[in-house]
């Protein structure tokens, strides 16, 4: 290492300090070369401008959940690809909703589970407000997810006069009903962070949430209460590890989405200029009256028009030119650079943000549904099943025993059906997998969206009228094959509907 100007006259006056200088530099030297073995880890002209801090993830999310929270509804609000983008994720991971199925030790004991299920969930008796059934407050609850970042569910507990199959109803609220203000230790030794108190061992006991939304018209803020956690389920995707809230799905692509709608009304004011054929005349004798100029507006000011097929004799003097508009040029190519990296920040496909399948194939389609439907099927499992359903499967069970109803039940929850890509190419493959034992045929339903016991009740049913009319069908495997000849049967056997054996 080469000793500069100041480094050598230090050492000639005082060679210990120089000897410093230097032992210093060497070790700053050998830090930096250290931290280029990373590129990003490296300073200098081109990582001017990264943000690396190494705070915690509640300490990054509260300095401005509120204001991306915000940004993000009024992007929903008003422009059509943040809404498409927040639909079309609420529709996949939901559906028409994830069901509830009970299994008992009995039948009997599971037909009742069923039935209350039924006529609780399937109502608008499960919903507080009385607008949705279960379904729909899942639906809200994604929809709220994906916008706002998180959503809570809160338990409201009934009576039994209150007429409901269960005394329990659910209350979806907004992540602004959570007092962020409730910060740090508490007076009864436990901490909160956000409006969200813990206990000395970590665990959440409860959420300080707001009477009535901060947002509303009303003329004072609210008061916050402390409700246990018991009877809330706080809904939210956790990027970090120790993250307690949630952030909004739009927060890697609302910049550049802002821009993409100021690019987008610029070039829609481009096209309308383009659009506008103007034509300029140059008068060199402003006492000869124009040909242009022959009809005034209800001002009584002059108005020039261009007529089809329109004949002007100009007088000596005058000139008449046309405008030249913008060229409108390769936008297409850059909308659609733009909506993939968008589609890319919330996890869906291009196609299914736009809707535009001009350039796919079967395999590419295959593909990315493939490709999205695993993270649907994982936000599925992970926020919808994990932390919104099994919240309200438990307080269904605790209602139940309030209600006098102690029979142990387990209950399951069956996503959405995937409709097929393929039908004649999947089916098979379906029906391979089951016959090598590498599936089970209830797996197969399940994938439907249906319950297996459901459907094999359903079809042995089906059978058992088609036996009793004396038909058989290809739709029967027991009878038919698939080429559609008569199945061999073992000696002895005897069919269903059969008085004899053959």
């Amino acid at each position: 290492m080469q000793q500069n100007w100041l480094d050598k006259a230090v050492a000639a006056v005082a060679p210990r300090a120089g000897a410093s200088r230097v032992r210093a530099r060497l070790e700053m030297a050998a830090m930096q070369q250290a931290m280029m073995h990373y590129d990003g880890a490296s300073t200098g002209r081109r990582t001017d401008g990264w943000r690396r801090v190494s705070t915690d993830a509640n300490v990054a999310v509260q300095s401005g959940a509120a204001r991306q929270r915000n940004t993000a509804r009024d992007m929903v609000r008003n422009d059509p690809i943040a809404r498409r983008a927040k639909e079309v994720i609420t529709h996949n991971v939901v559906g028409p909703g994830i069901i509830p199925r009970a299994k008992a030790k009995t039948d009997e004991a599971t037909a009742r589970y069923e039935d209350l299920m039924v006529r609780h969930f399937d109502t608008t008796d499960i919903d507080a407000a009385g607008r949705h059934d279960l379904y729909g407050l899942q639906q809200m609850v994604m929809a709220a997810v994906v916008e706002s970042g998180e959503a809570l569910v809160r338990r409201r507990r009934r009576v039994a006069g209150d007429g409901l199959a269960v005394p329990f109803q659910i209350h979806v609220l907004e992540a602004d009903f959570l007092d962020s203000r409730v910060d740090g230790p508490q007076p009864n030794g436990n901490s909160a962070v956000q409006g969200v108190e813990f206990d000395v061992r970590g665990r959440r006991v409860a959420y300080w949430l707001f009477d009535e939304h901060p947002g509303g018209a009303g003329w004072k803020l609210p008061q916050s209460r402390r409700v246990p956690a018991e009877d809330v389920a706080h809904i939210y995707r956790a990027d970090r590890p120790g993250q307690v809230r949630g952030m909004t799905w739009f927060a890697p692509v609302m910049l550049m989405m802002k821009d993409f709608a100021d690019y987008r009304d610029a070039r829609l004011m481009r096209e309308k200029i383009a659009a506008c054929f103007t034509v300029f005349e140059e008068d060199a004798d402003l006492s000869q009256p124009g040909p242009l100029g022959q009809k005034q507006n209800a001002a009584g000011e002059e108005v020039d028009s261009v007529a089809p097929g329109m004949v002007v004799r100009l007088a000596p003097g005058r000139t008449v030119k046309f405008a030249s508009p913008p060229n409108v040029t390769g936008y297409n190519e850059y909308v659609r650079s733009i909506q993939q990296g968008i589609a890319a920040g919330v996890g869906i496909t291009y196609e299914a943000l736009t809707g535009d399948l001009s350039g796919v194939n079967f395999s590419s389609g295959r593909m990315g549904w493939l490709e999205s439907h695993r993270n649907f099927d994982s936000w599925q499992q992970h926020l919808m099943i994990t932390q919104m359903c099994r919240p309200v499967e438990r307080w269904f069970i605790e209602a139940c025993g309030v209600s006098g109803r102690v029979d142990p039940v387990s209950i399951g929850w069956t996503p959405p059906r995937r409709e097929m890509i393929n039908p004649s190419e999947e089916i098979p493959s379906t029906r391979d997998a089951i016959r090598s034992g590498l599936e089970t045929p209830s797996s197969a339903v399940q994938r439907l969206g249906r319950d297996p016991r459901e459907f094999f009740s359903e079809l042995a049913a089906d059978f058992k009228v088609l036996d009793d009319l004396g038909l058989t069908l290809d739709c029967d495997p027991r009878r038919v094959s698939r080429a559609g000849l008569t199945q061999a049967r073992p000696q002895g056997s005897v069919l269903p509907g059969t008085d004899s054996e053959e």
